[in-house]
């Protein structure tokens, strides 16, 4: 009987590098209370707290824009206020799924790489395959980028973790497959990843889709090639199994939003979608706005961003179409690899029709903005460049030549990855950038909110600035928000919690924050109230502390 190609201890063993790296990297950022610099991964945290933490506890605060899994999985933790507070119950789930990811790659490339040779002792992977196996788990586990979003509470880690284990069990359909094994427990389990994923981000939907033609095709081909046993009569029962679990997801989220809000695609044209707030805030549209072609350029310079600095273009850039073209031409079982690429289609599309900006330093507008997407291409530019060097150490003539070049990728790969440590990582640089001024407000207001009486009742808009809250260590329940409605009813229910304090403050609440230009300024009863505070910090919108008629000021 033939062996395995790597002992699981070798997974163990990866794995075990992963963790470290991601503890130790976890350590660093927290200690430098990097944690919550993005908006994004406070939002996230804040969401999942208020599930139990709110005037109106339930699974209808987990909202509508953002897919719901990443919450509930970070939910257990943020049941201390200390894990809350820190922002550590936000980065466990993240920790988890990077080691995943990394174990991930590795064991995707091992396996998709032509096996080694047959001793005594049974199927042996060669050194080269091995060493592609680790080359690819190393790019990706040591990117700076990841190492910084993997200590964070944003969604991008866990879904490149669901997205990778996706690829890998449609490769073990494929070659089960091929080999006429029974396909049943790699599709499903592929069905199950890619469910998750759909959870996860709304690239997962995208992922779905391209995965369920590309199990139809497979299945059709193995009809066609002469093996009815495997082909699409026989395959349908599995077939119907995946389809169903990758629409299952999509279909959900799709009654969850009608249900709750009357409108099935409220998270892409609701008031709180990524059109709209562009709509609100954009001056001129976004490069890439109805433009495939630019959108795509604008995404892919993220990617390269995300792999090293800009005088590192050349070798990443050719390193990925050399894997890929490999895998396309002189490998042909390398292509469920070729899944790796989805991410570019997916933000092509959302950047050109979807109104979501990716604003890089090199080009216009020449600012930081949503480069972190960029990361998601990571797996492709990991596997591929690792694909690459395997091409070119195949074709060594000699051993020491075979060395050599493998040299010359890995200290390529380190002299890409020191540089932009010694530059910053351009996923954390975006965070830092975006986040000086938001952090400067929500630190003032949080000064402010603990000199009030303790168990105070506040109402707030907190889509910005929930931050002040978590900073203070006031709980949510103290807060009446927008996300406080009647449950199964829209937003603009007259009878809703949120309304009735916007129309009446001083009946609900004792203290009012109201920003310019937000819902509370703009709709709130000012007869109730009056200004105690103001809180002024350039580049944020100002902030006034009311207190209501029966809360006169100090």
């Amino acid at each position: 009987m033939k062996k395995p190609i790597a002992s699981g201890g070798e997974i163990l063993l990866v794995a075990q590098i992963a963790a470290a790296i991601s503890i130790a990297s976890f350590f660093y950022y927290l200690r430098h209370s990097d944690l919550l610099l993005y908006g994004d991964a406070v939002a996230h945290i804040n969401i999942a707290r208020r599930v139990f933490d709110s005037r109106t506890p339930g699974p209808l605060q987990l909202g509508t824009v953002w897919l719901p899994l990443p919450h509930l999985l970070m939910l257990p933790f943020l049941l201390s206020r200390w894990l809350w507070q820190t922002g550590i119950g936000g980065s466990i789930p993240s920790l988890f799924a990077y080691v995943l990811s990394v174990t991930g790659i590795f064991r995707l490339v091992r396996d998709a790489i032509p096996a080694g040779r047959m001793d005594g002792e049974g199927l042996r992977s060669s050194p080269e395959s091995r060493f592609t196996a680790w080359f690819a788990a190393g790019i990706f586990a040591l990117n700076p980028n990841l190492i910084y979003l993997q200590t964070t509470a944003m969604t991008e880690p866990v879904y490149l973790s669901l997205f990778i284990w996706a690829v890998i069990f449609f490769g073990d359909f494929v070659r089960a497959i091929s080999l006429k094994q029974n396909a049943d427990l790699p599709l499903l389990k592929c069905g199950l990843s890619v469910a998750a994923a759909c959870l996860t981000r709304y690239d997962g939907w995208l992922l779905a889709l391209v995965l369920c033609v590309a199990a139809w095709m497979v299945s059709r081909r193995a009809m066609v090639g002469g093996d009815p046993a495997a082909g699409l009569s026989s395959m349908r029962p599995k077939l119907r199994k995946l389809f169903l679990l990758a629409v299952a997801c999509p279909v959900f989220w799709l009654v969850y939003n009608a249900a709750v809000y009357g409108n099935p695609l409220e998270f892409a044209n609701g008031p709180y979608s990524a059109r709209a707030i562009e709509h609100r805030s954009a001056v001129v549209p976004h490069p890439g706005t109805g433009d495939l072609s630019v959108a795509f350029t604008y995404y892919f310079k993220s990617a390269q961003l995300n792999m090293g600095e800009e005088g590192w273009r050349v070798f990443w850039v050719s390193t990925l179409l050399g894997g890929t073209a490999i895998a396309l031409l002189f490998q042909r079982k390398l292509w469920p690899l070729l899944l790796l690429w989805t991410p570019g289609p997916f933000y092509m599309c959302s950047v050109a029709y979807s109104g979501v900006p990716i604003f890089v330093p090199v080009w216009w507008p020449f600012s930081l903005y949503n480069v972190r997407y960029g990361v998601e291409m990571l797996p492709a530019f990991a596997v591929f460049t690792a694909v690459a060097a395997y091409g070119l150490i195949r074709f060594g003539a000699t051993r020491k030549i075979r060395l050599v070049i493998a040299i010359l990728f890995v200290s390529l790969t380190a002299g890409s990855y020191v540089q932009a440590l010694r530059a910053g990582p351009v996923s954390f640089k975006e965070a830092v950038i975006n986040s000086r001024a938001r952090i400067a407000l929500e630190e003032r207001l949080a000064l402010e909110l603990q000199k009030l009486p303790l168990h105070s009742r506040f109402l707030m808009y907190m889509g910005d600035h929930v931050g002040a809250f978590q900073r203070a260590g006031i709980p949510l329940w103290q807060v009446i928000n927008e996300g406080n409605h009647r449950p199964g009813r829209r937003s603009s229910d007259p009878d809703g919690l949120w309304e009735k304090a916007l129309q009446h403050p001083a009946a609900y609440a004792d203290f009012v924050i109201a920003f310019d230009g937000d819902i509370v300024g703009a709709n709130v009863e000012k007869r109730e109230m009056r200004a105690l505070e103001i809180i002024r910090v350039s580049g944020q919108a100002e902030a006034t502390i009311y207190g209501t008629v029966k809360n006169q000021p100090r």
